[in-house]
């Protein structure tokens, strides 16, 4: 488990890999079209996707010629698992987390919840 956590907060530490999975919340979305919005080349961007892939954040699906990128929607049930271990946290709410994240990459500054 030690290492499924240091995967995850590692590929969570870095704002792109953060701002990709706020994409994939929407929906499934080609490599193509994650890259599109980022001033980085497509070789870049492949490198973020598989640290995200690595960590079991995000997985990856070829349909025809294509790579489609699919958010997991329990990737972060063991970080808010342990989170809960130090009884100083409230349970995650992953919608409520959803809506930061979405919020926080907007500038919307309404409470999550």
């Amino acid at each position: 488990m030690a290492q499924t956590l240091d995967q995850t907060f590692a590929a969570l530490a870095d704002p792109t890999r953060r701002e990709i999975l706020t994409m994939l919340l929407e929906d499934d979305m080609a490599v193509t079209d994650v890259a599109a919005p980022f001033e980085m080349s497509l070789a870049a961007i492949s490198k973020h996707l598989r640290v995200l892939v690595a960590a079991g954040l995000i997985a990856q699906e070829r349909r025809g010629r294509v790579i489609w990128c699919k958010l997991q929607p329990d990737a972060l049930r063991a970080v808010s698992v342990w989170m809960q271990g130090f009884g100083q946290f409230e349970p995650v709410n992953l919608d409520a987390f959803e809506r930061f994240l979405a919020a926080e990459l907007t500038g919307d500054v309404r409470s999550p919840d």
